[in-house]
């Protein structure tokens, strides 16, 4: 588990976990708005650094700043927000878990350090190092779901070009 700080005043607290069994749970508890505490678990394999992670996070915060959520909560704002798409159902499938899902980043704003313990018992898997995400990335599906070309990669990184889809939605 990590802490970053996101515009200098909110925090958000991030858990990476392989080998997850109970996501057809998790994911029925975060459909009926029970899951306590709240949190955003995204699909792992889609995220190749923490950074684009962030970016998703401060707009998100942006968003709750100005009373313009497109979801629900903060936390599916966030999921929303990293999916670069404007279909928000299509974007909390897709990077959102999904029932098979065995590898998940967990993502809560504001996190005591006892809310991250709460996370991490919900989530019945292997705690692992953020670092594992560029090494644990599915390259082709981000290349899929993102539509990056090769050539874009030529000239830029893959969180790169994330990041550009995240700022970018909202004006195309």
């Amino acid at each position: 588990m990590k802490e970053f700080q996101l515009n200098g005043s909110s925090t958000i607290s991030l858990a990476l976990f392989t080998d997850v069994t109970n996501s057809r749970e998790l994911l029925d508890s975060v459909q009926t708005g029970k899951l306590e505490p709240e949190v955003a678990l995204l699909n792992a394999s889609l995220i190749p650094d923490v950074f684009p992670v962030l970016v998703a996070a401060n707009k998100a915060l942006v968003s709750k700043s100005r009373g313009s959520f497109t979801t629900r909560t903060l936390h599916s704002e966030l999921i929303y927000n990293y999916s670069g798409s404007k279909h928000i159902t299509e974007s909390l499938k897709r990077c959102g878990i999904a029932d098979d899902t065995t590898y998940v980043l967990a993502a809560r704003f504001a996190a005591s350090h006892d809310e991250m313990k709460d996370v991490a018992k919900l989530i019945k898997g292997k705690e692992i190092d953020l670092a594992e995400l560029e090494g644990r990335a599915n390259q082709v599906l981000i290349q899929k779901h993102y539509k990056i070309p090769p050539q874009e990669l030529q000239i830029s990184s893959l969180p790169d070009a994330i990041i550009c889809r995240i700022a970018a939605r909202d004006t195309l």
